[in-house]
């Protein structure tokens, strides 16, 4: 029974020879091209599912637990080698809008062939590949230098991401430093930290795959492009860098929410003592009147009522003062 393979997860197939591109290719076709010398395959793939997977495992010969993996979809990013051929996943970092959202990029590497299954968040690599055919000396190497190219346009990509939540937390302090602490900022802040660790979790790997292919898989990567991947892993150090950075100015921007919650709750808690201070005064004087003691020689003056009355709001308009001074009220 013939396999019916859903167009729409094949983004493009196609062939190189010597760097430059001799055309478009059929899945059911790639064997056939890479009985030519010099040549190599490309191709890319969108939310693959097994029937399409199973296809080009047999068209490439990869590995049965390289494309169990591929199938999962929910890998941790890693590089296994299987045979002649490399299974590399990375995990890619979006913003399309506030939030970044995080997806997934497999990579089968051969000699001669290339293969890139995208999952969830992440960019189109047309213009990867442009970039690559514009520079066929390096193409010609073999699938090393593209493999280079889509490793560093995803790194780039996290750089774009580190952008957007720096962008988020300034919005977050201004909004701490301006006294208006509240229960949102806070959960807006747990939720950057929380992008922040996932964000970090994805890049940390990147770099132990960089070194392994600077420094292994000779008959992969050829000797010229192995520098390429020195290079995304400056690139790495730097994004860490900026990741950690970010991490200390977020626990201290959360202890200075919480000092000045304190420090609000306090202010509260000073007002209401202050006026339960003033509000003692008349409830003493009137609660004395009130225990209807039989022989009281105010009871029989004229001027008493008013004089307890201004004696009471003297007395508490005084307490009222001081502890405006004071800062209480």
């Amino acid at each position: 029974m013939t396999e019916v393979i859903d167009k729409n997860m094949v983004m493009r197939c196609v062939a190189y020879q010597k760097g430059m591109g001799i055309g478009d290719v059929t899945i059911e076709d790639i064997s056939e091209v890479l009985l030519k010398d010099d040549t190599f395959i490309w191709l890319g793939l969108r939310e693959a599912d097994a029937e399409i997977l199973r296809k080009i495992q047999q068209e490439f010969g990869l590995h049965d637990l390289a494309i169990e993996d591929a199938c999962a979809a929910h890998q941790r990013p890693k590089i296994e080698e299987y045979g002649d051929s490399l299974f590399i996943v990375l995990h890619t970092a979006e913003l399309p809008g506030k939030n970044v959202e995080f997806g997934e990029t497999h990579i089968f590497m051969g000699p001669r062939f290339l293969v890139t299954v995208r999952h969830g968040a992440s960019q189109s690599l047309s213009k990867v590949r442009e970039r690559c055919q514009a520079m066929p000396h390096q193409l010609s190497k073999g699938p090393g230098f593209a493999l280079y190219s889509i490793m560093d346009f995803i790194v780039d990509n996290y750089m774009v991401a580190i952008a957007g939540l720096q962008d988020r937390f300034d919005v977050l302090e201004s909004a701490i430093f301006q006294y208006r602490p509240s229960r949102q900022t806070m959960e807006d802040l747990y939720e950057l930290k929380r992008e922040l660790l996932l964000l970090e979790g994805a890049i940390n790997p990147v770099i132990d795959i960089c070194n392994e292919l600077m420094r292994f898989h000779n008959g992969l990567i050829h000797k010229e492009v192995r520098v390429y991947f020195r290079d995304i892993s400056d690139h790495i150090k730097r994004v860490d860098q900026a990741i950690h950075g970010m991490r200390e100015m977020l626990l201290a921007a959360m202890q200075v929410h919480l000092t000045f919650e304190t420090v609000r709750q306090n202010e509260v808690v000073k007002r209401l003592a202050g006026w339960g201070a003033i509000l003692a005064i008349p409830t003493m004087v009137f609660s004395w009147y009130g225990m209807n003691f039989r022989h009281m020689p105010e009871l029989d003056w004229p001027y008493s009522y008013p004089l307890v009355v201004g004696g009471v709001a003297l007395c508490s308009l005084a307490l009222y003062l001081r502890l405006k001074r004071a800062g209480w009220l």
